[in-house]
C-alpha cells in the first residue's frame, strides 16, 4: 500500500490482497487484471472502502455451483467482510451500503494450462463478487467486469465516483497476479494442513 498526499487530498494505492477504508477526503486507486475491486460506500455516513482480491482456486467451478460456497469463496468472503467490518467501525451502516465493482479481466490467459486453470481466474472473481453482493443484499450501482483488458481505477470519496481507464495487458500485471495466485494457493494449503491436524 502506498499513501501520498497532494493538494490536500490523500491518494492511497492498494495492491492484491489489500483494502482501505476512510471517512476522510481520499482517492483510492489500484491496477486490476484478473483481480476484482469492490468499491463500497455509505452515502449517508460518508464512509468509503475498497478491496483488491484474487480468488485462488485449483480448479474450475461449474456454473451451477455458487462460488461463495466453494473453497475459494471462503477466502473471498473474508476479504469482503474485512472491508465491511472496518467501514462499520468507522460509522457506516450495513443497510446503507452501495457497491461499484470492477475487474475480472482475462489477462492470465497467457499462463493457460490444464493443471493451474489460470484462464478461469477472472471469471471466478466476477462470479464471486456478484454472488456475494446479491447474497448480502448490497445494491450494485455500477460495474465493469470481464473482458480481455486490465483496468486502472480511482475511487473518490467526495462524490463516490469511480474513474476507470482500460489498459492492454502487460507482462508486469500478469506476473504480479501470477505470483500472488501461487503464493495464496500455498498459504491456503498450509492453513488447511494445520486445520486437519486439530480435528
Amino acid at each position: 500500500m502506498r499513501i501520498n498526499e497532494k493538494n490536500g487530498t490523500c491518494r492511497i494505492t492498494i495492491q492484491p490482497g489489500e483494502y482501505y477504508v476512510s471517512r476522510d477526503k481520499v482517492i483510492i486507486s489500484t491496477l486490476l487484471g484478473s483481480c476484482v475491486s469492490v468499491c463500497m460506500y455509505d452515502p449517508i455516513k460518508r464512509v468509503v472502502g475498497m478491496n483488491h482480491f484474487l480468488l485462488a482456486h485449483k480448479r474450475r467451478y461449474p456454473q451451477d455451483i455458487p462460488i461463495i460456497q466453494s473453497e475459494a469463496g471462503r477466502y473471498g468472503i473474508n476479504a469482503m467482510e474485512l472491508v465491511i467490518n472496518e467501514m462499520m467501525k468507522q460509522g457506516a451502516q450495513r443497510r446503507n451500503l452501495r457497491a461499484k465493482v470492477f475487474g475480472g479481466g482475462d489477462v492470465l490467459r497467457y499462463y493457460k494450462n490444464g493443471r493451474n486453470n489460470f484462464f478461469y481466474v477472472g471469471e471466478v472473481n466476477c462470479r464471486f463478487a456478484r454472488e456475494f453482493l446479491k447474497n448480502e443484499t448490497i445494491p450494485v450501482v455500477a460495474s465493469d467486469l470481464g473482458g480481455d483488458y486490465g483496468r486502472v481505477i480511482h475511487f473518490q470519496s467526495t462524490d463516490f465516483a469511480v474513474y476507470m481507464k482500460k489498459i492492454a495487458h502487460s507482462k508486469d500485471t500478469v506476473d504480479i497476479e501470477h505470483n500472488y495466485w501461487k503464493k495464496t494457493i500455498q498459504q491456503q494449503d498450509e492453513l488447511e494442513q494445520k486445520e486437519t491436524q486439530f480435528w
